[in-house]
């Protein structure tokens, strides 16, 4: 089943003959499926990574090495860079992009399992938001609990401009 609001967005994109980049860490690559499973996806869809590392955040969306050393690949700053190194990279009039940690190890006080960063880019601005969800979610449902939270995130960007 495909969800109400994904529905949406990707009908907004094809109607606006728009385009759509994604950069997933915490996510791999579970966003993206999401929206190549929309039938016509092709005609929006323009490139999607899985930015895992980050090696890969710095070198494919030059995310600069200073906020990875100094506040990590999970943070608002690290997210936000995300999105407008994709926007860069890609040339997409929306750019999502999620960093977190799914858990179920990993994490810490100041960042437990359950935490994400997803950034928005539209329209030239980049819009980031936290989000903290259950620790105790399987891994597996965290995901795609995370891919939700960018999807819904995304659509209040986008339909509140």
């Amino acid at each position: 089943m495909v969800d109400r609001k994904l529905k949406k967005l990707c009908k907004f994109l094809s109607e606006n003959n728009l385009k759509i980049a994604t950069s997933e860490s915490c996510t791999g690559g579970l966003l993206s499926s999401r929206f190549t499973d929309i039938s016509g996806s092709s005609d929006f869809v323009s490139l999607n990574f899985v930015t895992y590392a980050n090696e890969a955040k710095e070198e494919i969306l030059n995310v600069p090495h200073d906020v990875l050393s100094s506040v990590g690949a999970v943070s608002e700053e690290c997210a936000y860079n995300m999105a407008k190194g994709l926007r860069i990279k890609t040339n997409c009039d929306i750019a999502i992009c999620t960093t977190g940690i799914a858990g179920p190890t990993g994490g810490s006080k100041d960042k437990p399992v359950g935490l994400i960063f997803v950034s928005v880019y539209f329209h030239n601005e980049v819009s980031v938001k936290k989000f903290v969800f259950p620790s105790f979610l399987p891994r597996k449902i965290m995901k795609f609990v995370f891919t939700q939270a960018a999807i819904n995130f995304a659509c209040d960007v986008v339909f509140s401009k």
